[in-house]
């Protein structure tokens, strides 16, 4: 092990690998390339890293998992990204489709003091602004809103893809977590929902990276690697 604790390199990988997990997607070396659009070579080359420094392990498969070590290492950067994220908006005004760049520059950065002192201000918040869990292991099960029917009633869970240009997007069409409404349309490149608030359009694509409770339900699936993409340019909108 080459020190005791991980790069900001190995932070970043470890963070999608975490991301990846609660997604229920296989961790291999193919998603993480995907969800980080780096090429395959540079992410083998980090994943054998990751190994030497005892972060993650590879079975026979090829598919990744993390050591005690490697997960500890994960659930702190992830959430102190979602802690920032959360004391941006809640403490400081900052608008939640603004704040993920940000936390991702003070993620790697923050001391435990600093950390502590966030989680007394943020009081009893338990996501971040885009719906994740702050705290490792209680996220809510949902389902995607490109799968929900019309007029199926849905509560918005999370926005899987935390792109600042997908957030804008949606916070254009009025969606955010925590809101309730049903499904209008749900048909070739668009999906409607309506609420109290109005009526909510956004492209099918984009609705792969939204997360629901919905009634009736739809049979779960995870978003798919390439849905995870930190950038969001991929989406025609």
């Amino acid at each position: 092990m080459s020190s005791d604790h991980a790069t900001v390199a190995e932070e970043e990988y470890l963070q999608i690998m975490f991301w990846l997990e609660e997604a229920g997607l296989p961790i291999t070396g193919a998603n993480i390339a995907r969800a980080m659009q780096l090429s395959a070579p540079t992410v083998h080359e980090m994943i054998k890293r990751l190994e030497s420094d005892g972060y993650v392990e590879r079975a026979s498969d090829k598919s990744l998992s993390f050591t005690d070590r490697g997960r500890g290492e994960a659930e702190v950067i992830v959430r102190r990204h979602r802690l920032i994220e959360r004391f941006l908006t809640d403490i400081l005004g900052i608008p939640w489709d603004e704040v993920h760049e940000e936390a991702e520059r003070l993620e790697h950065a923050m001391s435990p003091m600093l950390e502590e002192g966030m989680k007394a201000a943020i009081g009893d918040a338990t996501t971040c602004p885009h719906g994740h869990p702050i705290v490792a292991g209680a996220r809510e099960r949902g389902v995607l809103l490109a799968d929900v029917e019309p007029g199926a009633k849905v509560r918005i869970l999370r926005f899987e893809n935390e792109a600042e240009e997908l957030l804008h997007y949606l916070k254009a069409s009025g969606l955010h977590p925590g809101l309730e409404g049903k499904v209008e349309a749900s048909e070739g490149s668009e999906v409607v929902v309506v609420s109290d608030k109005g009526r909510h359009s956004v492209s099918k694509s984009v609705a792969e990276t939204v997360s629901v409770t919905a009634d009736p339900s739809p049979a779960a699936r995870p978003p798919l690697p390439e849905q995870l993409v930190l950038s969001s340019d991929r989406y025609g909108r």
